[in-house]
C-alpha cells in the first residue's frame, strides 16, 4: 500500500528534570527527535534544567514546544484538577510565557504548544478546560503576532475549538501508549497503557504513519492519523526505543521532520 504520508514529525517530554532529581536522557533524545516538547515548571522542571535543556534543543536544530500542565508537581501533572477555566486559563498563558522567554534567551523560541498528563486527556472531552487552554494559546499568539499550533489528540474537543480560534490544530499519535478502541489513550492505571519493547513499537507506528492502523487494547482496528509521533523522554529505554522507531520509519520511507518552525 502506497504510504499516506512522505514524512513525519517525532516528539518528546524533555526538561522533567527537578533540581537533583534526573528523569531521561534529553541531550541523548535530542539528537533523534524533531520537536521537543519541554516542560515549563507547573508538572516538573526547575528554572535552570528549562534553560539547558531549550538551550540543547536549540543546539540541536530541534523545534521548541511548550508542554502546559495542571500546578501539580507532587503528581507530575498526571492528576486531574477541577480548576477554574480562568485561573487555567492564567496558567497555562504563565507557562507559555515563561518558557519563550527562557528559550528565546538561548536563540529559541516556542513554536508550539502541548498539554501534559491529565489535562492533555481532560482537554479530550472537557469543554471548559478546552477553552481556557485555547484562549491562552490565543492570547499568546496574539500579543507575539506569530503562529503558534496546538498539539492534541485526533478528534478532541481542544483541536476543535482551536480551529474555530483560527490556531493550527495539530494531531499526534502515541508511540509507546495503547489505545482504547474510541482512540483516547488507556489510562496509565491500566495494565499494558505503556508499551516497552522497541521493536513492538518501531513496527506499530510505521504501520500508523503507513497505513493509518492501529491495534486497540480490545484487538480491534482504528484509525489513526497523525502529523506527529509521540515517544515519552521518561519511559525505561526511551533513547533505545526513538533510535529504533526513527530507523524503521526512515526504512519505510517517510522522513522525520518537525511539522513547524
Amino acid at each position: 500500500m502506497t504510504s499516506p504520508v512522505t514524512s513525519i514529525d517525532l516528539n518528546a517530554d524533555l526538561g522533567e528534570s527537578f533540581g537533583r532529581w534526573t528523569l531521561g536522557d534529553d541531550k541523548a533524545m535530542l539528537g533523534v527527535i524533531t520537536s521537543a516538547n519541554i516542560a515549563c515548571g507547573f508538572h516538573a522542571g526547575d528554572p535552570a534544567t528549562l534553560l539547558r535543556t531549550c538551550q540543547q534543543a536549540v543546539d540541536a536544530d530541534v523545534v521548541i514546544g511548550a508542554q502546559v500542565g495542571y500546578r501539580d508537581l507532587a503528581g507530575f501533572g498526571r492528576r486531574f484538577i477541577d480548576i477554574a477555566a480562568a485561573e487555567l486559563m492564567a496558567d497555562v498563558l504563565f507557562q507559555i510565557g515563561a518558557l519563550d522567554g527562557l528559550a528565546r534567551s538561548v536563540g529559541g523560541r516556542v513554536a508550539y504548544v502541548k498539554p501534559h498528563g491529565a489535562l492533555y486527556n481532560a482537554v479530550v472531552h472537557d469543554e471548559a478546560q478546552a477553552r481556557a487552554v485555547v484562549d491562552a494559546v490565543a492570547t499568546y499568539r496574539n500579543c507575539e503576532q506569530t503562529s503558534l499550533p496546538i498539539m492534541g489528540l485526533p478528534g478532541s474537543v481542544v483541536l476543535r475549538i482551536a480551529e474555530g480560534e483560527g490556531l493550527r490544530a495539530v494531531t499526534e499519535t502515541f508511540a509507546d501508549r495503547a489505545y482504547t478502541p474510541q482512540g483516547t489513550l488507556v489510562p496509565r492505571s491500566q495494565p499494558g497503557a505503556v508499551l516497552h519493547d522497541p521493536e513492538e513499537i518501531a513496527e506499530r507506528v510505521v504501520r500508523m504513519a503507513t497505513r493509518g492502523r492501529v491495534t486497540a487494547n480490545d484487538g480491534t482496528e482504528i484509525s489513526v492519523t497523525a502529523e506527529s509521533v509521540c515517544v515519552h523522554g521518561d519511559s525505561p529505554g526511551a533513547v533505545e526505543i526513538a533510535t529504533r522507531v526513527r530507523a524503521a520509519l526512515t526504512e519505510a520511507g517517510v522522513d522525520l521532520r518537525p511539522f513547524v518552525r
